[in-house]
Formats: C-alpha cells, sequence, structure tokens
C-alpha cells in the first residue's frame, strides 16, 4: 500500500491582499455623490425627516431641482438618489421617463467632472392638430432665427391644452397664447415673473351659463394666465362648502346623495364614461383605509375644459371633492395635475392652503389629506393606472387589470379615481337636484357636456351644451359658425383617440356610445374642427406622431406599431393591408386604452377618405 503524497497549499492571496480586497468590495460602485451636490439638494427638498423622505415623492423632487437649475445634472441625480436611499438607476429611469426634465450628463474636464451645458430657455411650441392649423409648423422653422439665441431651444411639444387659443407656446413656464414670432421673442426676452397673482374675484355659477358658451368670445388677449375666478372668500360669501359641512356634521344621509349621483346619470367625464354613483358605491363598499386620486392630466389632443373651469372655479371642484370623499369614507386625495397647466397649479396651491388653513366650523378638524401632486408631461399619465404609478413616484406605466384600481390602487389600497370635471358637478347636482342635470338633453340623450371646440370655427373654447346635440347645431349655435372661407370636411369629436368624421355625419348626436356603431367615440368631447383647406390623412399622421411620441414603450404593440403605422402613413399611397395589420395587433394586444385606440383614426380614414390616400372611393360620401 503506498501513501498518498500530502496536498501541497496553494498560496492565493496574502494577508495584506485580502484586506485590501475587502476595502475594494466595502466601496460603492458608480459616482458617489460629493458634499456640494448633496447640499444643494437638501436646500431644495429640505431637511430630511426622522423618518427619512418618502419616496412617493421622488418626483416632486425631481421638479424642484429642474426648476431651480432648468435641467436635473447629473451630479444632482446621484445626491438625490443618496439622500432618498433609491438606487441610482431608478431615480434615472424615472428622470428619463417623462417629457419635461432635461437630463444633462456630467463632461469631463481633465481630472474633474463638470456640468455640461443648460438651455438658458426652453421654448416648446406646441405642434397638436388645432394648433398646426394655426401656423405652428412656421413659428418651428423660424422661431431660432428670430429669437438669434442659440442658448434658446426651441422644440415642439404635444398639445399643451390650450387650443382655443393655438397656436400656444410655452416660453419656459409662461403661457403665449395666440402665438406669433414677435410676441414669443418679447416672452423670451422678457424677464417674466412667475409669482401667481390673483385677478379680481367674482361669483362664477356654472349653472348660470348652461346652454351658453364658458370661453369668452376673445380673439387676441394680451397674455395667458388665469381669469377672474372665485376666490375662498367670495365661494364661502356664496355658500360656499355648506354641503360639504352638512354631511361632515351629520345634517345629510349618505345614501339620499349617491342616489342623487344615480338618477343624475351623470358619468365619467375623462373619457371612460362609467357612471359616478356606482363607482361611489363600489369604493364604499371596500375595506378602509381608503384613497382618491384626481385627474386633471388633461392630456388628450384637443381637450381644455378641465382647465377652462379650474380657472374660474377651483372651490367648486374641490367642494366636490370633498363630498365625494365624506361620502365613499376617503382618508387621503392626490390631485394629479399636468405641468403644462402652471396657472392653474399656483391658482390651485394658493385656494387649497386658504382652505385647509381656515376651514369652515362644520369642517374643523375634519378635512382628509389632500395633496397635489405635478405630472411631467407624459400623456399617458391620464390613463388611471399610469396615474397611479406616477403619483407614488414611479414611470408612468400602466397596470394590467385584474386587479382594479377600485380595490389594489394606489399605495395598494382601494381608489376612488375621478375626472375633474365629474367632481366639479357634484355640488350642483346634489343641491338643484338630480332632475337639473338629468333634465339637459337632444335625441333622446340626457344631461350637460361641456365640448372642448377648436379648429376652423369663429369663436373655439368651451361650450355648455346639452347631451346629445350634434356638430352642425355646436356650430351654428354656440361657435358662431364656420370661419369665412371655410366650410365644414371633416371633425374629430373626441380628440385623437375618437376617430375622424366626413361633414355627412355632422348630425349624429355626440354623446357616450352614439359614435361607436361609425368607429368612434365621444371620450373627453374634444372637438376638432376641419375644412375644405384640410385633409383627414393629415390630421390621422398628426394624432398617430402624438400616439408615437407618447407611448410608455411597456408593451411592443403599442410601441413598435404606433411608430411603424405613422411611417406608412406619411406614404402618398397608404399600404392598407399592413396598416391594418397593425390596427389588429394594436388593438387586441396593447395593455391600455393608447394602443388600442390609437387605429381608430386610421381606419377611419380608410372609411369615409379613400380619395384621400389613393384608393378609390367606396361609395362612402364624404
Amino acid at each position: 500500500m503506498t501513501t498518498a503524497s500530502p496536498i501541497k497549499p496553494v498560496v492565493l492571496a496574502t494577508p495584506d491582499q485580502l484586506r485590501e480586497r475587502i476595502r475594494q468590495k466595502s466601496k460603492l460602485k458608480g459616482r458617489q455623490a460629493d458634499d456640494a451636490s448633496r447640499a444643494e439638494v437638501v436646500a431644495l427638498i429640505g431637511a430630511r425627516p426622522a423618518e427619512g423622505y418618502r419616496r412617493d415623492l421622488l418626483i416632486e423632487n425631481l421638479h424642484l431641482l429642474n426648476d431651480a437649475y432648468r435641467c436635473l445634472h447629473e451630479r444632482h441625480l446621484v445626491a438625490l438618489a443618496k439622500e432618498m436611499n433609491i438606487p441610482m438607476a431608478e431615480v434615472y429611469e424615472v428622470a428619463t421617463f417623462y417629457h419635461h426634465f432635461e437630463v444633462v450628463k456630467g463632461v469631463k474636464d481633465g481630472d474633474l467632472t463638470v456640468d455640461g451645458a443648460a438651455p438658458a430657455l426652453t421654448i416648446r411650441v406646441c405642434d397638436g392638430l388645432s394648433c398646426e392649423l394655426a401656423g405652428a409648423q412656421d413659428l418651428l422653422k423660424r422661431l431660432p432665427a428670430i429669437l438669434g439665441n442659440p442658448n434658446m431651444r426651441v422644440i415642439p411639444a404635444p398639445c399643451i391644452g390650450r387650443c382655443e387659443q393655438a397656436p400656444a407656446v410655452a416660453v419656459h413656464q409662461h403661457i403665449v397664447p395666440y402665438a406669433t414670432l414677435d410676441s414669443v421673442k418679447k416672452a423670451a426676452n422678457t424677464d417674466v415673473s412667475f409669482v401667481f397673482t390673483a385677478s379680481a374675484a367674482i361669483n362664477f355659477i356654472t349653472s348660470e351659463l348652461t346652454e351658453k358658451s364658458i370661453s369668452p368670445h376673445q380673439t387676441h388677449p394680451s397674455a395667458g394666465g388665469v381669469p377672474a375666478y372665485t376666490d375662498y372668500a367670495t365661494y364661502i360669501a356664496n355658500g360656499g362648502y355648506a354641503l360639504a359641512g352638512n354631511i361632515a356634521n351629520g345634517s345629510l344621509e349618505i345614501e339620499p346623495i349617491i342616489k342623487a349621483m344615480e338618477d343624475s346619470g351623470l358619468r365619467g367625464l375623462g373619457g371612460a364614461g362609467f357612471p359616478s354613483g356606482r363607482k361611489w358605491r363600489i369604493v364604499r363598499e371596500q375595506p378602509a383605509p381608503k384613497l382618491m386620486a384626481v385627474n386633471i392630466d388633461e392630456g388628450e389632443p384637443g381637450t381644455f375644459k378641465d382647465r377652462t373651469y379650474l380657472e374660474r372655479d377651483p372651490h367648486r371642484f374641490l367642494e366636490g371633492l370633498l363630498v365625494a370623499a365624506q361620502v365613499v369614507g376617503i382618508d387621503a386625495c392626490y390631485i394629479y395635475l399636468r405641468d403644462e397647466y402652471h396657472d392653474c397649479r399656483r391658482l390651485l396651491t394658493a385656494e387649497l392652503a386658504k382652505l385647509q388653513a381656515n376651514p369652515p366650523a362644520a369642517l374643523a378638524g375634519k378635512l382628509p389629506l389632500i395633496e397635489l401632486r405635478r405630472g411631467a408631461g407624459a400623456y399617458i399619465c391620464g390613463e388611471e393606472s399610469a396615474m397611479i404609478e406616477s403619483i407614488e413616484g414611479k414611470r408612468g406605466e400602466p397596470r394590467m387589470r385584474p386587479p382594479y384600481i377600485a380595490q389594489v390602487g394606489l399605495f395598494g389600497r382601494p381608489t376612488l379615481e375621478h375626472n375633474f370635471e365629474t367632481l366639479y358637478w357634484v355640488r350642483d347636482i346634489v343641491q338643484l337636484g338630480p332632475q337639473w342635470f338629468s333634465g339637459f338633453g337632444r335625441n333622446g340623450r340626457k344631461g350637460l357636456r361641456s365640448f372642448s371646440v377648436s379648429g376652423r370655427v369663429k369663436h373655439p373654447g368651451v361650450k355648455l351644451a346639452p347631451a346629445g346635440i350634434n356638430l352642425l347645431e355646436l356650430i351654428d349655435e354656440y361657435c358662431g359658425g364656420m370661419l369665412d372661407g371655410h366650410d365644414l370636411y371633416a371633425y374629430l369629436p373626441g380628440g385623437a383617440s375618437g376617430g375622424i368624421f366626413p361633414a355627412s355625419h355632422a348630425n349624429i348626436p355626440l354623446d357616450f356610445d352614439t359614435l361607436q356603431p361609425h368607429g368612434g367615440f365621444i371620450g373627453s368631447a374634444a372637438v376638432i374642427i376641419l375644412s375644405q383647406h384640410d385633409t383627414a390623412r393629415d390630421a390621422a399622421l398628426n394624432m398617430m406622431r402624438f400616439f408615437a411620441h407618447e407611448s410608455c414603450g411597456q408593451c411592443t404593440p403599442c410601441r413598435v406599431g404606433t411608430s411603424k403605422a405613422a411611417k406608412l402613413m406619411e406614404a402618398t399611397v397608404w399600404d392598407n393591408q399592413t396598416l391594418e395589420d397593425l390596427n389588429i395587433v394594436m388593438t387586441d394586444a396593447s395593455i391600455c386604452g393608447l394602443g388600442q385606440a390609437a387605429p381608430n383614426p386610421v381606419r377611419c380614414v380608410q372609411k369615409y377618405f379613400p380619395h384621400e390616400i389613393g384608393h378609390a372611393t367606396s361609395g362612402v360620401a364624404a
């Protein structure tokens, strides 16, 4: 028997080498936060609370940095990640998701990394359909030379919610309505004060403007901003918050209020049209704590009704919110306002602070938590679950359903989601009676609709008209007719998603469920009017480019389908078979309504305007 040779030890490392490896591994990977950057971040977001910074305030903190530096420097993102104890990759993916955040990487200067160059001023020219009809493309082409400053960046922007003031331009956070080369240049070279100043208070009574135009018939106001509106003192002096107070002190029972909402026939006015009273019952039955998310993102091209009402009577909306919160049993409310509405944000912040600081006696100590959250330029956040993701400080990507947000919504809790205008009507419906609201209507329809009308009409704006009114009636009775030299050719009844119809369809009642048989829907009632000087194919291409730009990219059918469709639609003769293949895939396989509705304008052009895309007329009158 032989004895095996002993195994000789192999020295892998000396003790000093092992200690060095431990030191290397203990060092954090990636760029580290420097003290100066951390101090600058803390100066904006505030000192660290004892419980740490709230994860859901990431986007709000990014806004603070973006506003202060007009961009997001890479070093500040690193510092913010360190302070909030969030992985840098997560901060970066959120910051780069939203269009209004400008991430600027550092530049190497020898051994140092210095801040990259940020634009001195960003000028966003709306290239939505209404603004394109009014000359936005000419502004985009000519403004850089007119401004004569390479540090001023001129970029196109999707609809900014000023369609009745087309073309509209945002110079940083200052809106230039009815923009011209001269007015934009003047705004760009003026030290504009962004401090909110209140206009003279008025008692704005919406119920007295039924079957009238909400927007004044202005042609060229001297400036944008907020018109005269009902402030807190005026609202209280005219009976405001009495309804919410009576519910809070038990003078009014809950069941009759829900019943009034149901009997009024009020449906969600953000576009989905779900019965409001029914939604209250569903969420009321869920276990506490329950939350509310209010959608004022209003990104559908052609839509500006929520802004119009908010600019004139913010407290009617806030009282509707409080009534819903008390009826349903809501603990906290989160208001999501689109970033393009800077003046509205300043107004709502100021008026909400007045209510919280000095509530009516009946509401003292009974107000739910109300937080105002700021969007960051993402149309997809108008989808309810994407909005909830954004409120939680994440990328605004829609969730798969089920579960539905009524059961598992914001922060995992049952959530009541409402559009701004839906809550705006609550006080009038309860106090004036459900029959008041349902008593309006034409052509067998019931209720009121706030139509955002823009395009080739003399008086664009928000029109508070009976549900079921048709387009010809809307133009003649509320808009002063078509512009001189323009005849009705086509119209979009529901913004980008609602399809495009020929003038021969102008007698169809405009309401929920009336347009679906023809290939469209009313949605948010964003009505854009085209004349014989326009083409439906150009309108459809504008919308498809919008969808491609605004797709969140989460699902391939939408991300690739919208981009591919937009490219195909640039051809003189459309490849209808390939387009329809894309339409089917987007409709059947997209996660949310963006991809599912994107084919509507394409299919309408193919059906009603075949002569525009190089195909023989199908026999459908245009």
